[in-house]
């Protein structure tokens, strides 16, 4: 229960929604599930609130188990008393766990272990009450040659040690001292000596100082980096009399001969002890808390090009374009099926254009091509202009598809079960067509750092990046629906209550049986048990049903409402559906009942509405400027229409068909300040934007979305405060640009 009130205070809930979510989680639903099919038991709680219960009763199960085992480690040691038992007890985060288990941790020997050893602790106490005792005279007490105390100094030097150490395992003041970490360190980096050449592209951090507190996580995890090339020399830590103040403070209480040593011992035990080891906890929290930055930024461009308006079932013929090697051509069916393959020579240095343009005006018309996908790759721009003066039918759309991952996926186990026949070019022209289709449906199948909208993927905690990702593709693939007798595999794994062995069986189960013919019918496929079926019948559709609620969100277990509100009206479901007065016929409130409340009945009457309704948008066709094929072909000032690639803390990257990427830094991606460049773009989002600078030698090229990108910003307009640095980085803002252009193809 302690749990439930904690979470519900935290994200602003009523325990009660907290406490059905996590008897939900517990018992195997999934959230998507529960934020769909649940609301009355979770007062409508979204998917957002429902994985934010999940993974912080995660964080605290794991601060559980982590006490328990700190309790019986120190029982064990026969030193748990009813007040260190509080204390444990009551700690709410785990470095306050391990603070005060650090006195009672097992560990290796120590300077302070071996002072102990030689009989200095009683020495050490002595000094610790900082009387007036004469510490000359009580020393030399303490010599012992056998024990390797030679002297007074050594004496001292042995008690000190075990004071430095009480001071690095006093609670309070590595709270302290963690709290001055976090609050006023800095990161400091330094170039290598003999490293400027090879570390050229980590030139900004040769010499740099920032705050831990403000730092954004694409410096944090390029200094990182940096660091780890051993480029740079990393330190993290405040100022150095800052930290020595408050050591003092805690532990420094007389003007005597004693509390000189003190002093001296905690300055070491600052210095040797504390600082390193909260270098480590400030470096591992920063890390975390940068990794958890990136991956919100891949995951919500992730989010975005999956969610990209599907062209939907069409004809298609698909090119992987290229040069020498040829471009590899494919023609695909409605359900994308591959019905033809063969590579054409248009460019240099065969430009075989005669043959090429015949072959694809006889293919449109043979396979009733509707519509042409080209990747946007190296030849991309120049098989597109090469295509649309052959004379296509009119009927035709060409369109230029993003081709990242198309080599991954070509050369992946996916590619390879599914067509064991062919060679990577194929594969990765067929994904290249069925992504024009569906990009959900094919992006799926491509692991997703593989995809191209993150920055610092690598970098980051993979499990952590994972997991965000996996949360992310679930959500997509649940919130759209997943037609049950077309999905592929790898799409069915993503589906609420299946996963990979179940998904498995029910493609194998369908190729022996043929197309499922109803929802109930999943109860047949092995392994997929009532739990499975009542997690993912929701987000599975059967457009050609006998029973037409099996082709829309509606859960089978509300059926029989639905049946009931169609008999009320004296009409069939197929009329209801159909029908917008039949169904305002219908009170809401007379089909209330204990597990059914409105919530769960407006979302049946907008799905009756709307049967398997697809939340994407619409498509739309889109064309690069003509004549703009290379870098080269830029120049200041011109206005092109480009496509959102990605986006980044600093900026925006927008396709203008030169094979290149440009760069829109977040001082340019709207009129007024913003600090967030996802508050104004999306992935895949089509955009007008004004070329600002072009480094055709080195191919970076800087983009402004503004209206007028070439005026001076007043006063009024510049921002202010602590924006003021993040969006002029210490530098010319066209040197700025050029800089960070090329960002995207260093760091990821």
């Amino acid at each position: 229960m302690d749990h439930i009130i904690k979470i519900a205070g935290e994200l602003n809930a009523r325990p009660q929604q907290v406490k059905a979510v996590i008897e939900l989680l517990d018992g195997g639903a999934t959230v998507p599930f529960i934020s769909r099919y649940r609301k009355e038991m979770t007062g409508s709680l979204d998917e957002v609130a429902v994985a934010d219960v999940r993974d912080r009763l995660q964080q605290l199960r794991d601060l559980d188990k982590r006490r328990e085992a700190i309790l019986k480690s120190i029982k064990e040691q026969e030193k748990l008393t009813p007040e260190l038992e509080k204390e444990i007890n009551a700690a709410e985060t785990m470095s306050k766990l391990e603070d005060i288990y650090l006195p009672y941790k097992p560990k290796r020997r120590t300077k302070a272990t071996i002072a102990r050893e030689k009989g200095l602790e009683p020495l050490a106490k002595l000094i610790f009450e900082q009387g007036n005792s004469d510490l000359q005279l009580e020393a030399a007490k303490f010599i012992d040659e056998e024990k390797e105390v030679a002297d007074v100094e050594a004496a001292l030097q042995g008690a000190r040690d075990i004071i430095a150490e009480w001071a690095n395992e006093n609670a309070e003041v590595r709270a302290d001292i963690r709290d001055l970490f976090l609050k006023k360190g800095k990161f400091r980096s330094k170039v290598l000596s003999g490293k400027e050449t090879e570390g050229q592209k980590y030139k900004d951090y040769f010499e740099w100082e920032e705050d831990v507190k403000t730092a954004p996580s694409h410096r944090i995890l390029a200094m990182r980096r940096a660091e780890k090339e051993m480029i740079l020399m990393l330190d993290i830590s405040p100022e150095e009399e800052d930290a020595t103040f408050i050591m003092e403070k805690h532990f420094v209480k007389a003007d005597t001969e004693a509390g000189q040593q003190v002093k001296q011992a905690v300055t070491d035990a600052y210095k040797r002890l504390l600082k390193p080891s909260m270098e480590t906890e400030i470096r591992i929290f920063t890390k975390k808390k940068a990794d958890e930055e990136a991956i919100k930024v891949f995951s919500d461009n992730l989010r975005q090009l999956l969610l990209a308006a599907p062209m939907g079932q069409k004809n298609v013929m698909a090119v992987d374009p290229g040069f020498r090697t040829g471009c590899k051509m494919v023609c695909l069916d409605r359900q994308g099926k591959l019905l033809f393959n063969e590579a054409i020579y248009p460019h240099e240095p065969q430009r075989q254009t005669a043959k090429a343009a015949a072959l694809i005006l006889q293919l449109v018309e043979k396979y009733n091509v509707e519509a042409i996908a080209i990747g946007n790759g190296t030849a991309g721009r120049e098989t597109e202009k090469f295509i649309n003066s052959i004379g296509l039918p009119q009927s035709v759309t060409v369109v230029m598809v993003n081709e990242s991952g198309a080599s991954v996926y070509s050369a992946s186990e996916v590619a390879r079960e599914e067509f064991k026949e062919y060679d990577l070019t194929v594969r990765g022209a067929v994904s290249i067509g069925r992504r024009l289709m569906d990009p959900l449906a094919e992006l799926v199948k491509i692991d997703a750092k593989s995809i191209g909208v993150g920055q610092y993927q690598h970098d980051v905690d993979q499990n952590l990046l994972k997991a965000g990702l996996d949360d992310t593709v679930v959500s997509c693939v649940n919130n759209v629906g997943v037609e049950l007798n077309t999905a592929s595999k790898q799409l069915l794994t993503y589906v609420s209550g299946l996963g990979p062995s179940i998904a498995e069986n029910i493609v194998k189960y369908r190729d022996e049986n043929g197309a499922f013919k109803s929802k109930e019918e999943l109860k047949k496929v092995p392994r997929l048990g009532d739990k499975a079926f009542e997690q993912a019948a929701g987000f599975l559709r059967i457009s050609d049903a006998k029973n037409p609620l099996d082709s829309s969100a509606v859960h089978p277990e509300s059926y029989a409402l639905v049946n009931k509100m169609a008999k009320d009206v004296q009409a069939s479901i197929t009329d209801l559906m159909g029908s917008k007065e039949l169904r305002e016929k219908l009170d809401m409130k007379q089909y209330v009942t204990e597990t059914v409340g409105l919530p769960t009945l407006q979302d049946i009457m907008q799905e009756l509405a709307k049967p398997g309704r697809d939340p994407r948008e619409q498509f739309e066709a889109f064309s690069f400027t003509e004549g703009v094929n290379e870098v080269k072909d830029l120049h200041v000032g011109m206005k092109l229409p480009g496509i959102v690639t990605n986006i980044t803390n600093f900026g925006a990257f927008v396709d203008v068909g030169v094979h290149q990427d440009g760069l829109v830094h977040v001082s340019h991606i709207a009129d007024k300040f913003v600090s967030n460049p996802a508050e104004v773009v999306n992935v895949a989002q089509k955009v007008e934007v004004t070329v600002m600078e072009v480094d055709t030698a080195r191919k970076r090229i800087s983009l402004s979305m503004k209206k007028d990108p070439f005026k001076q910003q007043s006063k009024e307009e510049k921002p202010k405060g602590k924006f003021k640095r993040k969006a002029e980085e210490k530098a010319p803002e066209g040197d700025l640009q050029a800089k960070l252009a090329a960002l995207k193809g260093k760091f990821g």
